[in-house]
């Protein structure tokens, strides 16, 4: 078996080897696929209700996040870029660990986030992103040297993940603390390959994720594949990748609210940064009850999004006048909203009925990602009080949930609002729901799972 081959990959006519999409070997067992990230993935695996559950009760296999190329920073002034452009502090960056960058535009929204990674005083990764730092950085003057890689990125997450990695690699894996990152070799796989793990995913429960060179994704998906095949491996697909993103409390640029850089004319008319976005992302319509022509409903700001502790005022940084005045009296934060089933109920119901029809639920998101076009008004007594994303059925806990930035005097646990459910100019479900706990996931997180609870996954000898 060589890099390129796995025994029990596709192989395609005349014997020539694996048929392949992208990074991911074609299993006559999936049948859909979506254009996501302006090229082919998996929409579904193994069942978006089983690979729902899989995060909880399992382990998935998800290459959602492939596609779009790791960028390297490097050269003398290569942090002060990163810094000039992100709210972290990232002068205090251990090297050999992640972060997640969060980046803004000069109003204050998040333009671009993404992870990072320090492989060395002078070097600096940036992964699943758009290429904002590289638009920005002429206009800041640095002497930064930027190369692309077409890079595969697995996600591996649920309880049973380290044990299918460990099987995979023939090794324990008990020592990669949260954050880290370690070099490994994947058996049946050149040695060569630069390939590593990291301790990171976005389910928050325990995950992990393989990054390599792209073309050795197929055979490497494939032997992750057939080393779960044990615990029960899911496939997670593109139709379900985002319940995991909305139980696990990660708002997401792309999903569950747009990132500024698309507001940016400059940045999305770019002939090279513009004709490498995803087309699907760039044109989400912007669905919901809020008005099409209100794109402030659809950007976030850090603080919004709970993610305004990230932000040091050590440092200048695009964006940090506005991030500071809000951070003097922020005004809103993100919650779980739970839907009231009755009223849910009620929209199907319509579909039943004559006359317009409430605009209809597609399990389990609505709409289906990519969606960061989407706005509906939350309201109390009569009031505008918040933004309520994308809605998630969670088949886990047998709800309807969605992410809500809301004014902060209302963010406590078991306050009632109403979402304006439907198309802004269509008919508008008021539908009653209760602010609940965020993240709405009430299993133990990835960096407090203690490793040493858990079986082994290295096979007996």
């Amino acid at each position: 078996m060589n890099a390129n081959e796995s025994a029990a990959a596709p192989v395609g006519p005349g014997g020539t080897g694996p048929v392949t999409i992208q990074d991911v070997p074609v299993y006559p067992e999936i049948l859909t696929y979506g254009n996501i990230l302006g090229s082919l993935h998996i929409w579904e695996g193994d069942g978006w209700k089983q690979e729902s559950m899989a995060w909880k009760t399992g382990v998935y296999l998800a290459s959602n996040l492939s596609g779009l190329p790791e960028m390297t920073f490097s050269g003398p002034h290569a942090q002060e870029l990163l810094s000039r452009v992100s709210i972290n502090n990232v002068h205090k960056w251990p090297v050999g660990s992640s972060k997640h960058l969060v980046m803004l535009d000069e109003r204050g929204y998040i333009a671009n986030h993404g992870l990072a990674v320090r492989d060395s005083e002078d070097s600096f990764r940036h992964l699943a992103a758009m290429p904002w730092p590289i638009f920005k950085a002429p206009a800041l003057g640095l002497d930064v040297e930027i190369t692309l890689r077409d890079i595969f990125l697995f996600q591996v997450a649920g309880p049973s993940s380290l044990q299918v990695l460990e099987r995979l690699l023939g090794e324990p894996l008990r020592d990669l603390k949260f954050l880290g990152i370690q070099k490994v070799k994947v058996p049946g796989i050149d040695p060569a390959a630069d390939i590593e793990l990291s301790r990171i995913g976005m389910s928050n429960t325990l995950a992990y994720e393989l990054r390599g060179p792209l073309e050795y994704g197929p055979a490497v998906f494939d032997l992750v594949f057939q080393a779960g095949k044990e615990y029960d491996i899911k496939r997670l697909g593109w139709r379900t990748y985002v319940v995991n993103h909305t139980e696990g409390g990660f708002p997401q640029q792309g999903n569950t609210f747009l990132p500024a850089a698309f507001t940016d004319p400059e940045f999305v008319n770019h002939p090279v940064f513009g004709a490498n976005l995803p087309p699907s992302h760039v044109s989400s319509p912007l669905t919901g009850s809020a008005e099409p022509g209100d794109v402030r409903a659809r950007l976030r700001t850090p603080f919004e999004v709970n993610w305004g502790w990230m932000a040091k005022f050590d440092h200048d940084f695009i964006g940090r006048e506005a991030l500071e005045a809000e951070a003097a009296n922020p005004r809103r934060k993100t919650v779980v909203l739970r839907w009231n089933k009755e009223d849910v109920l009620d929209v199907f119901a319509s579909q039943f009925e004559p006359g317009e029809e409430y605009r209809n639920f597609e399990f389990p998101l609505t709409p289906a990602a990519p969606a960061a076009g989407h706005a509906d008004l939350v309201t109390k007594d009569g009031k505008q009080v918040g933004i309520s994303s994308v809605v998630a059925y969670s088949y886990y806990y047998r709800e309807m949930i969605s992410h809500c930035t809301i004014d902060v005097d209302l963010a406590e646990i078991g306050t009632e609002v109403v979402i304006h459910w439907g198309d802004h100019g269509s008919r508008i479900k008021p539908i009653r729901a209760t602010v609940e706990r965020f993240p709405y996931l009430d299993l133990a997180s990835n960096k407090d799972i203690d490793l040493n609870s858990i079986p082994s996954g290295v096979a007996p000898q």
